[in-house]
């Protein structure tokens, strides 16, 4: 499966195109996976049109596994392809990928219309679209036509070829037009020019495009040649602007499945009050709910909620956004559905008690080791499609024996998580590592209303406290060598707690939990603190649990971590994960297909990071976060969960602090340091996640530099570039509507600006995601970063057996990998991708 993954994204990586020899030796240092041809940035001008002929570019040559020093330089010399002085034969060969889907190329090729067409050589109208201007009319050059016909059909791929006479004074190729003549929508991955005398014009396509009865405008797709707004050529312009206006649509309809159209609306689809009353919920994205934007889908609005938009058991994603045949294999909304209606309502049945849960430890054992009898479903084969991350099925029988996997941590351990060292190690090297903060402030107080909340004061004393760390040093002592951290889980879930008390069997406190740093670089838990607000005539309640070594306090001091787990597992996947990476940045991906044109290398930069979020998010909305979903049946905050994610966006994001040195400074993790790694002290030495992730940052950093750079070699370029304020107006003012007016928004007027924005982004996306999510695929990675991250896995391995390092290794302790770039195959717990994609 591992091979498969690693073929996932289809767009091409961009490429960097060096003006010096400075990005030469980077990329010669850093390597490259292939072939890389490096084109000069600036494109041919228009009034040089007739003057410009040929350019010089380099080529850099390394094999699949060649890096750093190994790869071999060599230097030749190009023409751009241009036919000013005779005309030239060439042939358009056109890669079309074949897919097993309804709505997929190979029915299209199995239809006997479509095969008529095939026999009459008319599958394809391409229509080749010349760079340049008439010089003489000042209008388009006529195109060039001709219908590309089936020419061969090997495993997943069809060819089909064309070919065209382009008459002297064309000029260089700036565009294809396709007009597809299938009944089918087909999936076209490359247009290929062969012929030119001085090499190939190649134009990614890597998109679906509409039979011409269904739609009968044209695609468009330009070279792989990057310009900004300003640079492109005039025989572009027109079509550059189509483009994006197609993108952008008319705001109006309800969109179809083959729709290209990205536009925003809020979440108002997860709730259901036309089915239940009690499966109502909140539109999110308003003045009382803030919350990023989603995709708009134009569905009808409910009958009961004119706010809210009717459910539907497939939701709409652009095109182009939605999964390819092989991860569709891996994670399908089929599949997705049959974990959640299949398998959750059966592990219930198999519990003693459902009311109760798991009536003791060794039923939580049989799931790994004796699995759990399931009744065989009616569709055959209905539990071998189940997600190889979760589950693993045995036949036996008219039975499906259902076994989970084993955590890697209980293969090791099978009570680390009981431990309280386990415990505290986790909030720096577990899935989780964005919670835990540098006490500042002492005593501990609570920021909400005391007439709503009661008393703000917290009973964690330095009494208590000093008694606790056995008087090795006194509280002031402990603030100013800042030895004292927390998890604070009061005030964002105080305003909850009754409403999610009136559910049935539920509970819910406010918490704190106070962390020592020890001299050998681990934390070690001190006090956890829950508190219920008053209600009706009761008045506040709270209690401090601290450890114990009598049988009831013992238990106590267990249970009141197993609240805070569940806190910090709540907050985890509602706010770090779901908020701060896939909610928080379908905005971006909206406002990138808007206002950026594909040909802008800002766009090319950022495409393959934004690789199916769109509709993992969908399948969220579908089946996870929506009314009655998982989501709320496994979280403390029950149906109120998605809301809380809406009030600490309210409470807690902001753009400026996604960005990791900021993050790390804003919870005190971190302190400035020019003269330190990273420009950065950290707070706590041994702080996996940091200590990893920090490298991976300046990685990402310095491969966006170089390519902004390259591109913006003039400062000016960046404010004056129209698609990319375009693009980041679009992300504050309506993709982050509810906090457009803020004022920590960072400005976007020279490229040190786009660097530090592109990085947030591409690190949010990437290794934010990494960090928080679980195991991961193959990192598609590049070449200038390819040698870095070779770096940081070697970096992260030589980490992993230092027995000083405490928090990562040690007797049962799972190595922290979540930042190791790279994978092996199957099921792991390392690898970082490059975007959002589960």
């Amino acid at each position: 499966m591992n091979s498969q993954l690693q073929n996932l994204n289809h767009a091409p990586s961009p490429s960097l195109l060096p003006k010096s020899s400075i990005h030469t030796n980077y990329l010669i240092r850093h390597g490259s996976p292939s072939l890389i041809n490096i084109l000069p940035r600036h494109p041919v001008r228009q009034n040089d049109h007739n003057k410009k002929k040929s350019s010089s570019c380099v080529v850099i040559r390394a094999s699949s596994g060649e890096l750093g020093s190994s790869a071999a330089v060599s230097t030749v010399t190009t023409t751009i392809t241009s036919t000013e002085n005779k005309a030239v034969s060439v042939k358009a060969v056109v890669t079309v990928q074949v897919t097993g889907g309804v709505l997929s190329s190979i029915a299209t090729l199995t239809r006997p219309l479509d095969e008529i067409t095939d026999l009459l050589g008319k599958t394809l109208l391409l229509e080749l679209v010349s760079a340049e201007l008439d010089p003489k009319t000042g209008l388009e050059k006529d195109r060039i036509k001709g219908y590309a016909h089936k020419a061969s059909h090997k495993d997943d791929e069809v060819i089909y070829e064309s070919n065209f006479t382009i008459p002297a004074g064309f000029g260089a190729v700036g565009a294809i037009e396709v007009e597809n003549e299938y009944h089918n929508e087909i999936f076209i991955k490359t247009i290929d020019l062969q012929g030119f005398p001085n090499g190939s014009v190649n134009v990614p396509c890597n998109s679906w495009v509409q039979p011409k009865f269904d739609n009968p405008q044209k695609r468009i797709f330009f070279t792989n040649k990057s310009y900004i707004p300003s640079e492109t050529p005039s025989g572009l312009k027109r079509l550059r602007e189509l483009e994006l206006e197609n993108l952008r649509g008319n705001g109006e309809g309800e969109r179809k499945t083959s729709d290209r159209i990205y536009d925003y609306d809020t979440y108002n689809d997860l709730g259901d009050p036309d089915s239940k009353d009690e499966l109502a919920r909140p539109v999110l994205g308003s003045k009382e709910h803030p919350y990023p934007r989603r995709c708009r889908t134009g569905r009808p609005r409910t009958k009961k909620d004119p706010l809210s938009e009717q459910r539907s058991s497939s939701v709409y994603v652009p095109r182009d956004e939605a999964f390819a045949e092989v991860k569709q294999l891996t994670f399908s909304a089929k599949t997705l559905k049959s974990v959640l209606h299949a398998l959750l309502p059966s592990l219930e049945t198999a519990l003693l008690n459902p009311e109760l849960g798991f009536p003791y430890f060794t039923a939580i054992d049989s799931l790994f080791n004796e699995g759990v009898t399931l009744p065989k479903p009616k569709t055959s084969g209905f539990f071998q499609t189940i997600i190889p991350r979760l589950v693993k099925t045995i036949t036996a029988g008219g039975d499906d024996l259902l076994l989970f996997e084993t955590p890697e941590i209980i293969d090791r351990d099978k009570f680390a998580w009981f431990r309280d060292e386990e415990f505290s190690r986790q909030t720096l090297a577990g899935l989780n590592p964005y919670s835990i903060e540098l006490v500042t402030e002492w005593p501990l107080k609570s920021k909400l209303d005391p007439e709503i909340y009661g008393p703000p004061e917290s009973l964690i004393t330095t009494e208590l406290v000093e008694k606790e760390i056995k008087g090795c040093m006194t509280v002031d002592e402990a603030l100013k060598r800042k030895k004292m951290f927390i998890l604070d889980y009061h005030d964002l879930y105080m305003p909850y707690v009754n409403k999610v008390r009136e559910i049935e069997g539920t509970t819910l406190y406010g918490s704190r939990t106070l962390l020592f740093l020890t001299e050998d670089g681990t934390l070690r838990p001190v006090a956890i603190e829950l508190t219920r607000p008053p209600v009706g005539d009761k008045p506040q309640w709270k209690q401090v649990f601290t450890p114990t070594w009598d049988a009831t306090g013992c238990w106590l001091w267990r249970l009141a971590k197993a609240h805070v787990c569940a806190h910090d597992a709540g907050y985890h996947q509602l706010v770090i994960h779901w908020l701060r990476t896939h909610c928080a940045t379908e905005p971006y991906i909206i406002a990138a297909n808007r206002q950026l044109s594909a040909m802008h290398p800002i766009y090319r930069l950022l495409h393959p990071h934004f690789r199916y979020t769109m509709e993992i998010n969908a399948l969220a909305r579908e089946s996870l976060i929506n009314a009655g979903g998982i989501i709320e049946g496994c979280f403390s905050p029950e149906k109120y969960s998605i809301e809380l994610s809406s009030a600490a966006y309210e409470q807690l994001w902001r753009f400026d602090m996604e960005a990791l040195p900021a993050d790390l400074i804003r919870r005190g993790m971190a302190v400035e340091d020019p003269t330190a790694e990273h420009g950065l002290k950290l707070t706590i030495e041994d702080y996996p996640f940091a200590n990893d992730g920090l490298i991976l940052w300046d990685a990402i950093k310095e491969w966006v530099g170089d390519y902004v750079n390259h591109y913006y070699p003039d400062p000016t370029l960046v404010e004056s570039d129209t698609e990319l304020q375009g693009w980041w107006t679009e992300v504050r003012t309506k993709g982050h509507a509810d906090k457009k007016d803020e004022p920590w928004w960072p400005a976007l007027k020279t490229p040190e600006n786009l660097i530090h924005i592109l990085t947030t982004i591409i690190w949010v996306t990437a290794g934010h995601h990494a960090a928080v999510n679980f195991g991961q695929y193959m990192y598609a990675g590049y070449f200038r970063f390819n040698g870095n991250l070779k770096r940081l896995e070697g970096i992260i391995d030589e980490r992993n057996t230092n027995l000083k390092l405490k928090n990562r290794v040690g007797a049962g302790v799972v190595p922290y990998e979540l930042l190791k770039p790279f994978s092996t195959p199957g099921v792991t717990g390392m690898g970082v991708p490059n975007s959002i994609s589960i």
